[in-house]
């Protein structure tokens, strides 16, 4: 599959009627380290006014979640969690529906970059987001690497 077929991947809110889906779904073992569980993400953002997640969904499938910090004031754009269910993995749907991501973010006031951090180590994600030209940009938060996308250089 080339990198620019488009799969049937949107994002949705989450509703009473899907939050229980949403919540089932997990990272595999060896991943747990990386990234929160959706259960707590989704709390986490019902407390930060910056807080926009959605539901990853492959045609009418819950896949995965994402939450951003968006601060259009500040034109502070973050990149919180993206997370593919364990079922779900290695099928396009992370590259997917962090394209889609992408094109959200570009459309919103004074959007020039997206960050996110993450915690280095075996099989973690860093190699997923430098494919998308996600660059080291030399900060750390804790004990997690800063990455930078320069969105006026980012080609789908």
């Amino acid at each position: 599959m080339s990198n620019k077929t488009k799969l049937d991947i949107t994002l949705q809110e989450i509703n009473e009627d899907t939050l229980w889906s949403i919540l089932d779904l997990e990272v595999a073992e060896e991943q747990k380290q990386y990234v929160a569980p959706n259960a707590v993400s989704i709390a986490e953002a019902h407390f930060s006014e910056f807080a926009w997640f959605r539901a990853i969904y492959a045609g009418n499938t819950p896949v995965g979640f994402v939450l951003l910090y968006i601060d259009e004031e500040e034109t502070e754009y973050d990149l919180w969690r993206l997370m593919i269910d364990k079922n779900h993995q290695r099928n396009g749907y992370g590259s997917e529906a962090l394209r889609r991501v992408i094109e959200y973010i570009e459309e919103l006031p004074g959007a020039n970059e997206l960050t996110l951090s993450y915690l280095p180590g075996e099989g973690s994600p860093g190699q997923f987001f430098a494919q998308f030209g996600f660059e080291d940009a030399d900060d750390w938060v804790d004990d997690e690497k800063i990455l930078s996308l320069d969105l006026g250089k980012y080609e789908a």
